[in-house]
C-alpha cells in the first residue's frame, strides 16, 4: 500500500531482486486476476525454512534494527540452536534519521562482519529508505527489511496460529500482539478497500470480459530501430503472457547498449499484468544505469490497463 503513495519506497520495491508476496490479500487478489501465485511466503516464512534447513556451513546473519536489548536475545537464541542460521553480531541504531544511520561508523561496524544475511527491522518506509540508501556501500550479498523477524527470534512477539495465517488473519493477532499496529492496519485496510473497488475488481471484471483474447498464442512481432541515442522498439500483435517470450532477450539485449528506450504501442491492441511486470523490470535496470523507458500510441483500452495494474507512473503523459 506504499507503494501506491511514496514513490521512494515504489522505487525500492522495483529494484528489490526478489519480492515476496507476504500477505494473504495478495494471493486472493492473484486469483481474482488469474496470476500465478501459489501460496503466501512471508519474511519470517523464508526466515524460519533457513533456520531449519542445516547447513554446513550456517548462514551468517546479522541483526540491524529492533528495540534496544532485542538484537543481542535473537542473537543469543539463534546461537544456542544447532540449525541453519549463525548470528554474528547485531546493531541498534536508536530512532534517529537514516542520515544518522548511515555514517561511515556504522556502516564499517556492519562490513567488518564477514555476512551472508543482513536483516533489516526499521519500519517499513524507513528500512526499505535505508536499505536503499546504503546498498552499494554493504557487503552483505543479502539484504532484507523483515521487521517483525527479529521480534519473532527473541520471544518479544508470538507469531500467530498457523490457521490464522491460513486463512488471512495473522494482521488480528499482530494487534493482539501489539495493540499500536492498529492504527496502520486501519489506514492500510481503508487503502486496499479503494485500490480493490477501484482497480481490481474492473481489471477482474475486465479479463474475464475479454477471456477469448488473453487466449491468442500468437507470437508478438517486434520491429527495432536503434540510433546514437535512443532505441525505437515498435510491438505488433496482443502483448500478454502467451504471447510475449521473445521480448524478455529482446529486453535484456537492449539494457546492455545504455541508452533510452521507446516502446511504440500503437499496433499492440491489448495488454496485460505479465507485459507490464516485463516493463517493469526494464524500467529498474534502465534506471540504475541512468537512462529511461517511455511509451507512445497507447490504445485506451491500454492505458485503462496501466492504471488498474497501479503503472500509470509509467505513461505519466497519458
Amino acid at each position: 500500500m506504499a507503494a501506491q503513495t511514496d514513490k521512494a519506497f515504489r522505487e525500492s520495491v522495483i529494484n528489490s531482486d526478489l519480492s515476496i508476496a507476504d500477505g494473504m490479500p495478495l494471493i486472493w487478489m492473484s486469483r481474482l486476476l488469474k496470476i500465478p501465485l501459489p501460496e503466501r511466503v512471508a519474511g519470517s516464512d523464508m526466515i524460519e525454512a533457513l533456520f531449519a534447513d542445516k547447513c554446513e556451513p550456517p548462514i551468517r546473519v546479522y541483526f540491524f534494527g529492533g528495540e534496544p536489548g532485542v538484537g543481542e536475545q535473537a542473537c543469543q537464541v539463534i546461537n544456542q540452536a544447532d540449525a541453519g542460521l549463525y548470528a554474528v553480531g547485531h546493531y541498534c541504531p536508536g530512532f534517529g534519521s537514516i542520515e544518522e544511520m548511515s555514517t561511515r561508523e556504522i556502516i564499517d561496524e556492519i562490513n567488518r562482519h564477514e555476512i551472508d544475511f543482513l536483516i533489516v527491522a526499521l519500519g517499513a518506509k524507513k528500512g526499505q529508505a535505508w536499505i536503499e540508501k546504503n546498498r552499494h556501500r554493504l557487503k552483505a550479498p543479502a539484504i532484507s527489511h523483515l521487521g517483525a523477524v527479529i521480534n519473532f527470534f527473541a520471544g518479544t512477539v508470538k507469531r500467530a496460529p498457523v490457521w490464522m495465517q491460513r486463512v488471512g488473519l495473522e494482521w488480528f493477532w499482530r494487534i493482539l500482539e501489539e495493540p499500536a499496529l492498529w492504527k496502520r492496519y486501519f489506514s492500510d485496510g481503508l487503502r486496499f478497500a479503494k485500490l480493490l473497488l477501484g482497480n481490481v475488481i474492473p481489471y477482474a471484471v475486465w479479463i474475464r470480459f475479454i477471456q477469448k483474447k488473453l487466449n491468442e498464442i500468437n507470437p508478438v512481432v517486434i520491429n527495432i530501430e536503434e540510433d546514437d541515442h535512443r532505441i525505437k522498439i515498435y510491438l505488433i500483435g496482443a502483448c500478454i503472457d502467451k504471447t510475449i517470450g521473445a521480448l524478455k532477450p529482446v529486453f535484456k539485449e537492449c539494457v546492455t547498449k545504455r541508452k533510452n528506450i521507446l516502446i511504440d504501442l500503437q499496433s499492440v491492441p491489448i495488454i496485460d499484468g505479465a507485459f507490464l511486470g516485463l516493463c517493469l523490470l526494464l524500467y529498474k535496470h534502465l534506471n540504475q544505469q541512468g537512462y529511461q523507458i517511455n511509451f507512445q500510441n497507447i490504445n485506451q483500452q491500454n492505458i485503462r490497463i496501466f492504471k488498474w495494474n497501479s503503472a500509470r507512473f509509467l505513461i505519466p503523459q497519458f
